[in-house]
């Protein structure tokens, strides 16, 4: 599936000012600068760009994926991180870790619920994972608490 919406379509506008989903209390925009607050806090600072930019495709990927979304007014970002890296990767002034720390600050949780639900998918992501170095395995679990905690609360 290809969405790619464009900065005045509803979906673009309401996900990075309002709503995503169930598991985000805040818009696309307040998130990040929540990931990019508590990055800051850990002194974690070389993770700081990604923290800026780890969503930034996310709003153009935006769409009612089932009746829950639709039900809720809520979206579905299916590998909003891909996107958010296809914009950045040809960025000559972003770091070549900042553009892989993008591109996969989502494995983890995409290797966990794949498993669950789609194995052919779980197979191309843990083939991905195993292509990391373990450095970046830790820095993928570090910044994955970083967006966690700029989520906020739970709205259900």
């Amino acid at each position: 599936m290809q969405i790619k919406n464009n900065f005045f379509s509803k979906p673009y506008l309401k996900s990075l000012f309002f709503v995503q989903n169930k598991w985000h209390q805040h818009g696309v925009l307040f998130h990040t600068l929540r990931v990019v607050y508590y990055t800051l806090k850990s002194c974690e600072f070389r993770m700081l760009g990604a923290a800026f930019l780890h969503d930034i495709g996310k709003p153009s990927t935006a769409f009612v994926k089932d009746a829950e979304d639709m039900e809720f007014n809520e979206y579905s970002f299916t590998d909003h991180e891909e996107r958010s890296y296809q914009i950045i990767k040809n960025w000559f002034f972003i770091s070549d870790y900042t553009k892989e720390l993008v591109r996969y600050h989502y494995l983890i949780r995409d290797i966990q619920k794949s498993y669950k639900e789609d194995k052919p998918r779980y197979y191309l992501k843990k083939e991905i994972w195993d292509s990391l170095s373990d450095e970046m395995h830790k820095d993928l679990e570090i910044f994955l608490k970083f967006d966690d905690l700029g989520k906020g609360k739970k709205r259900r």
